[in-house]
């Protein structure tokens, strides 16, 4: 089958499933939170309602924030790329997996982050179906062809530090909470121990692990590549902007959520990221207007 008639199957069940899961998030239930003590000694507040029940009050306000994201710009954003690339546009291919990359990241997410509720088989099929999609899309390119296709205008090195500021941020700020639980373990004064992050009753540190095993050295690899005028820099550089812009928009609405339920959160938190985000926006309208004209094909490949 050829990569534009799988992507014909592929998109339409991760709308669909996309817009139950986020519409279930955001479906507002009765109770009343509660606090719990963990086996860690960690003192939680248990969200008890909603889709969310067994989640901290902390967690399911990132979660219900990830889910408006995804209502208000994911999901449009992947209908309107998805038509551009079957109009043979190779911006829509870029946004297309830019934004596969962004559905991806959230659905593994949930799934591994999300306490067990009746929409796990739903984040474990988006899981699966935006990562076959992600990877289709992907292969679709003319790596060989790609550079050409984009204009002198295009503002690599505004571009490459962005990435290269990504990928340093994620690493101290992420070190930052690990390193210190590398210290001998003892008993903490609350009766937990000490050399164990806040966990927000969770088991580990999933968001890290992907965070620092995947997302921070592809913005190195991107940027590193774009900055050599490589193929992949392009193509790597093209796809981040549009994962982190959505992501941007989304952990924005986290903290801004996560205030607004009194969870702690931090106000260069609350300061930092929107302005990334902006700068985020701003670089990816250049890389999309500094991309020249291609007809798409429907076995893909490059037509004048």
């Amino acid at each position: 089958m050829k990569h534009q008639n799988a992507l014909q199957w592929l998109i339409p069940p991760i709308f669909i499933l996309a817009l139950l899961a986020a519409l279930a998030g955001m479906w507002p239930g009765d109770g009343q939170p509660y606090p719990l003590t963990t086996f860690r000694g960690e003192e939680v507040t248990v969200n008890a309602r909603g889709l969310y029940y067994w989640d901290t009050v902390s967690s399911a306000a990132q979660m219900q924030a990830n889910d408006l994201v995804m209502l208000t710009l994911g999901l449009p954003l992947l209908a309107i790329s998805f038509w551009l690339a079957q109009r043979g546009s190779l911006r829509g291919r870029l946004l297309l997996a830019g934004v596969l990359g962004f559905i991806l990241y959230t659905y593994v997410t949930m799934c591994f982050g999300a306490h067990y509720n009746a929409l796990f088989l739903v984040y474990v099929a988006l899981f699966s179906l935006s990562l076959f999609a992600f990877v289709l899309v992907m292969m679709s390119f003319d790596l060989a062809a790609l550079p050409a296709h984009f204009s002198k205008k295009l503002p690599r090195r505004a571009i490459a530090g962005l990435l290269f500021f990504t990928a340093g941020f994620l690493a101290l700020a992420w070190s930052g909470r690990i390193l210190p639980t590398l210290a001998p373990l003892s008993l903490g004064e609350k009766g937990g121990v000490q050399g164990v992050p806040m966990l927000e009753n969770t088991t580990s540190m999933f968001i890290q692990a992907m965070d620092l095993a995947l997302i921070a050295p592809l913005c190195v690899l991107a940027g590193v590549l774009l900055l050599r005028r490589r193929p992949w820099g392009y193509l790597l550089a093209a796809v981040g902007l549009t994962k982190f812009l959505t992501m941007g928009v989304a952990v924005s609405l986290m903290g801004l959520n996560m205030a607004r339920v009194g969870a702690a959160v931090s106000p260069v938190e609350l300061i930092l990221f929107p302005s990334l985000t902006l700068l985020n926006l701003f670089l990816a309208l250049g890389l999309l207007r500094s991309v020249r004209p291609q007809n798409w094909s429907p076995d893909h490949s490059p037509t004048t």
